[in-house]
């Protein structure tokens, strides 16, 4: 899962809108009359280069309302905001999106442009009409909820996102703790408005907030105890400042005095506010819920506009949920096989119960036994490294590192997840795994989630997007969640062709478990949000087909409870790789070339599935003519 995950990340934790500075507009563009008269007399590469120019304009004019995802992506413009989260701000972003597209339907000639150009006006017209039809159930979503709200994500993005280099760059990152309770208020109204309507994720969710939330500003300054994570971070970015001669110690302390007060004066109450008016809410929250078709006002709505948005298709709820039956039961035929061939005596659900409770797949629940999964995490990534070159023209230049989630947002059985490194390289992508509980985290399914994670799959892909070159800026850094997702679960698969992976069959044996995994996706994700199953059905029925840990299971059937629809676009999107692929093959035979395959594939950035089948069926179509 990435999570953000990537810039998308900032999106669904933080329900980010725009900046309370509005974007400066810049000289304008020749108006759509001379567009017509340049390409005629200059051909598709002239209107395609201006279109480029206008929308890296356009681009730089979007990002303005956006600092934090400025600084997701390594920049420091506007470094001591948080972004505006208000309803007001996100309809203010929203509006100048529309306009922007109406201006580049007068400016430029669609049919003058060349095939890219033509799906960069595609892909830019397909956002805005998404984020349209995404912002009329702005009142369905949860800012605050147990997987990565905002409560999480916000001291995760300071911590290991505000980079401190020297000390302008620490009064910025003081200057967002006293941000804090303006964003959290903003982010509490929506909360608030949505509870009246009767909007509120379940119980669990409000569990987590006030947890997680508690955590944060648990410790020193806030109480006794050992120093909280922000306060230990606020200080080792000040000593760090000492160490590179930057400042001397006096002014370390001066400043540290500063994140200290702002700790306890700004970002204390916001967290404690949060968690009253959540602790006050518990009576109101459903304990074994069913998902926002039974749930929500128009719930039926929202969750199609949801699963439209995941999926990049048209597909309807019970077509999704016919597709994932089907797979899992082809899925139980190959576990069934794979039973056979290691020689298990008994039948699946046996098998099953083996593989879930045998301790020979268990990493000690000890600090040493966390160690170890880093360690062959990262010993997985380095022999999918030297396989790269054989199999990817494009690679990328940042590097990948695996660590441990904090202690702050870490939950037991959670999805593993990937943040992304800078454009520039400069900071490496991040595996984060979840390690509180290693009952939760199979040997069997550790290759498996570093190839979906790492490499080649998040880290491939999103890095490889955001350094690509003759792109426009905009593209290197959409999120689409089929796209991504289907990638990552294609590149578990795609990772048995190479040397050194799955090499015994108990890791098949993850891989199955991880597609699996995905398949029981596409019945329960449906099955919650438009048949009316609750949490408790989708635990029994996810219980029914795999081997996963119950506190897994658990913690996944709460996430799609949480994100609806998110679940489904990993193996709608891996299908359609396949399918693209097979189609590659058969149409190119011996002119099919692996490598030029995936750079059709990840070297335009992501994209919406009928977008990518276009591209590919284009580098099919030039592969024929040599």
């Amino acid at each position: 899962m990435r999570r953000l995950l990537t810039v998308s990340a900032l999106s669904l934790a933080l329900c980010a809108a725009c900046s309370t500075t509005a974007p400066t507009a810049d000289a304008p563009v020749a108006p759509a009359t001379a567009a017509g008269s340049a390409a005629t007399q200059a051909g598709p590469a002239a209107e395609d280069a201006r279109l480029n120019a206008w929308f890296e304009r356009k681009y730089e004019e979007q990002l303005q309302f956006n600092p934090m995802q400025m600084t997701m992506l390594g920049r420091k413009d506007r470094y001591g905001d948080l972004d505006d989260m208000s309803r007001e701000g996100a309809e203010k972003q929203l509006a100048w999106q529309v306009a922007a597209l109406e201006e580049m339907k007068s400016t430029f000639d669609y049919d003058a442009l060349g095939p890219d150009a033509k799906l960069s006006w595609d892909l830019f017209e397909y956002q805005t009409q998404a984020a349209q039809a995404a912002h009329r159930f702005a009142d369905h979503a949860y800012p605050f909820e147990q997987m990565g709200g905002a409560q999480s994500f916000l001291p995760t993005f300071l911590i290991n996102f505000h980079k401190v280099e020297d000390e302008s760059d620490y009064l910025a990152y003081v200057s967002r703790l006293r941000e804090v309770p303006r964003a959290f208020g903003q982010l509490m109204a929506q909360v608030k408005r949505s509870a009246e309507m009767g909007i509120r994720p379940p119980r669990f969710a409000h569990e987590g907030v006030i947890e997680q939330a508690g955590k944060v500003i648990a410790g020193a300054p806030f109480t006794k105890g050992k120093d909280s994570a922000l306060w230990a971070d606020a200080q080792a970015k000040a000593d760090a400042l000492v160490k590179a001669g930057k400042i001397d110690a006096k002014r370390a302390a001066e400043l540290k005095a500063q994140a200290r007060a702002a700790l306890v004066e700004a970002v204390q109450p916001a967290f404690s506010d949060v968690i009253a008016w959540y602790k006050a809410d518990l009576k109101n929250a459903a304990v074994n819920p069913s998902g926002v078709g039974a749930r929500h006002p128009n719930g039926e709505a929202y969750y199609a506009e949801r699963l439209r948005a995941s999926t990049t298709t048209g597909m309807t709820p019970d077509e999704v949920h016919r597709l994932g039956l089907a797979e899992v039961a082809r899925l139980r035929g190959e576990m069934e096989a794979l039973k056979e061939k290691v020689g298990f005596k008994g039948d699946l659900k046996a098998f099953f119960e083996f593989m879930r409770t045998d301790r020979q797949f268990k990493y000690p629940n000890t600090d040493a036994g966390r160690q170890a999964y880093i360690d062959d995490a990262t010993k997985a990534i380095a022999t999918i490294k030297q396989q790269l070159p054989n199999y990817f023209g494009l690679l990328p230049k940042a590097d990948l590192v695996v660590k441990r989630v904090e202690p702050f947002r870490e939950v037991a059985g959670a999805a593993q997840h990937y943040y992304p490194s800078t454009p520039d390289g400069s900071r490496p992508g991040v595996y984060y795994a979840h390690l509180s509980d290693m009952e939760a985290m199979p040997k069997t399914e550790l290759e498996v989630i570093a190839y979906h994670e790492g490499l080649p799959g998040h880290h491939m892909q999103i890095a490889i997007a955001q350094e690509l070159e003759g792109v426009p800026e905009f593209r290197k850094h959409a999120g689409f969640n089929a796209y991504s997702e289907g990638w990552a679960l294609y590149s578990e698969w795609l990772a048995r062709e190479m040397p050194g992976t799955y090499t015994d069959p108990y890791s098949e044996y993850g891989r199955l478990t991880s597609e699996m995994w995905r398949a029981i996706r596409l019945v329960v994700d449906t099955g919650l949000h438009a048949k009316g199953w609750t949490q408790q059905q989708a635990v029994d029925y996810f219980a029914q087909n795999s081997s996963i840990p119950r506190p897994a299971i658990e913690a996944e059937v709460r996430r799609y409870i949480t994100w609806p629809g998110q679940a489904t676009g990993y193996k709608i999107g891996m299908i359609k790789i396949q399918e693209l692929r097979r189609k590659a093959e058969a149409e190119l035979g011996d002119r099919f070339d692996i490598r030029g395959f995936h750079d059709a594939v990840l070297g335009g950035g992501a994209m919406p599935l009928t977008l990518l089948e276009r591209r590919v069926d284009r580098w099919i179509e030039t592969r024929k003519q040599g």
